[in-house]
C-alpha cells in the first residue's frame, strides 16, 4: 500500500460531521492515496460476541468470552478485519501499519488467533471508505482532525473515551474545539 500523511493516522470526526456513520468517531486510517482511502472506525463496538463470529466459520473462540466484534464502518459489513499488536501470529498475510499495529483480513489468521488469542487484538466488521478526492474535500471542510496513530489507544483505550483521548493527543482540550467550515 502507498504511503501517505493520512495513513497511518487517526481521523477524528468534528461536530459538523453529521453523517450518523461517523458522528463522534475515530477512524484508524489503513490506506490513503490518489485512488481513495480505507480506515476502521475504532470506537464502536457491536453486540456480536467474538465466539459467535468464530462459530460461523466453524472454529472455537478460546479467548475472553466477553470479547465483542467492533463495527469498522458502513462499507461491506460482511468483511472482517483484524488489528493485532506485535508478535504472534507472524504470517505473510499480516501487514504492518505502524509501530505496535498490524492488520489482516485472513481467515487462516483468524483461525490461529481464535485458538490462541494474543493480548492485543481487535476484530472489525466493515470499513470506512472514501473515493478519489472525497476525504480531501471533507478535510478541507473541517470535518476531520488528523491525529497520530497510537497502538496504546487502539488496544488499551476505552472506546467511550477514544474521541477525547485522540483530540488530547494533539494537545487540544476537547471542550475548546470550535466548529468551523474549514478551508475551500
Amino acid at each position: 500500500m502507498a504511503d501517505s500523511d493520512l495513513a497511518p493516522a487517526f481521523l477524528v470526526a468534528m461536530n459538523q460531521l453529521w453523517d450518523p456513520n461517523f458522528r463522534g468517531s475515530v477512524v484508524l486510517m489503513l490506506h490513503h492515496d490518489e485512488q481513495g482511502a480505507v480506515g476502521l472506525v475504532i470506537n464502536r463496538v457491536t453486540d456480536l460476541p467474538m465466539a459467535s463470529l468464530c462459530e460461523t466459520f466453524g472454529f472455537t473462540w478460546r479467548g475472553a468470552p466477553e470479547m465483542r466484534v467492533d463495527w469498522g464502518g458502513p462499507v461491506q459489513p460482511e468483511l472482517g478485519w483484524m488489528l493485532l499488536g506485535e508478535g504472534n501470529p507472524d504470517a505473510p498475510e499480516v501487514e504492518s501499519l505502524t509501530e505496535g499495529i498490524r492488520y489482516t483480513r485472513s481467515n487462516d489468521v483468524l483461525r490461529e488467533v481464535a485458538a490462541n488469542p494474543p493480548h492485543h487484538l481487535r476484530m472489525f466488521l466493515g470499513y470506512a471508505g472514501w473515493g478519489p478526492g472525497q476525504l480531501e474535500r471533507e478535510l478541507a471542510q473541517g470535518a476531520w482532525l488528523v491525529a497520530p496513530a497510537s497502538a496504546r489507544l487502539v488496544f488499551e483505550g476505552r472506546r467511550d473515551r477514544l474521541w477525547d483521548d485522540a483530540v488530547r493527543s494533539l494537545g487540544i482540550e476537547p471542550a475548546t474545539l470550535v466548529q468551523t467550515q474549514g478551508v475551500n
